[in-house]
């Protein structure tokens, strides 16, 4: 299945078992309703910033939009060729899913980030608690959470939680590559005092 198909499909799939119109969703998200529904035909590519503002709306990581229809028995193992590969269209940075399709509340991708791009999503607020680290694998990265910035070489780790702004900047003339690992936690009650 072709990757902008597979998003299309995962797409109409969360908004309708949340009951979303394309109107709620639009106005959600802050993404035009004619442009989700150029992505839910198909016929549009949507960058890595506008797929964020829909997962935020959706309650749900960027990592499950591109997630494969499940079995009834889904598999533990997700073969190299079978991972779903998308390139943004704004930067070209290519992310590989590398979770299988049996449930898990861990997703992992891996990022190749070409030289001197930068992409930023804007997102803070989300239905559940989303907590990411970010490993580079090679190369060297720019990681801005908030206010804060951090630049990031090969083996060092940064952890995060999805609650804010932000930015990723790949300062120099090589290609990047790291592992994104993402927890999502239903957010809980409040804590009532005695």
């Amino acid at each position: 299945m072709d990757i902008n198909h597979l998003i299309a499909q995962r797409l109409r799939e969360l908004r309708d078992a949340r009951g979303l119109t394309l109107a709620l969703l639009a106005e959600r998200s802050g993404v035009s309703k004619s442009n989700i529904s150029l992505i839910e035909r198909g016929e549009s590519s949507a960058t890595a910033t506008v797929l964020d503002k829909l997962s935020a709306a959706l309650g749900v990581t960027v990592a499950s939009l591109f997630e494969k229809p499940a079995d009834d028995a889904p598999s533990p193992v997700a073969r190299a060729e079978d991972q779903p590969v998308w390139t943004d269209p704004a930067s070209g940075y290519v992310r590989r899913n590398l979770s299988p399709a049996m449930y898990s509340p861990i997703q992992l991708v891996e990022i190749s980030f070409p030289a001197g791009q930068r992409v930023a999503y804007e997102t803070s607020a989300r239905d559940v608690d989303v907590h990411q680290q970010v490993w580079i694998i090679e190369g060297t990265m720019e990681v801005g959470v908030g206010g804060t910035s951090w630049t990031l070489n090969a083996g060092d780790c940064l952890a995060m939680r999805l609650d804010q702004p932000i930015a990723y900047h790949n300062p120099t003339g090589k290609p990047a590559r790291y592992l994104v690992s993402l927890v999502s936690q239903a957010h809980k009650p409040p804590r009532r005092e005695a």
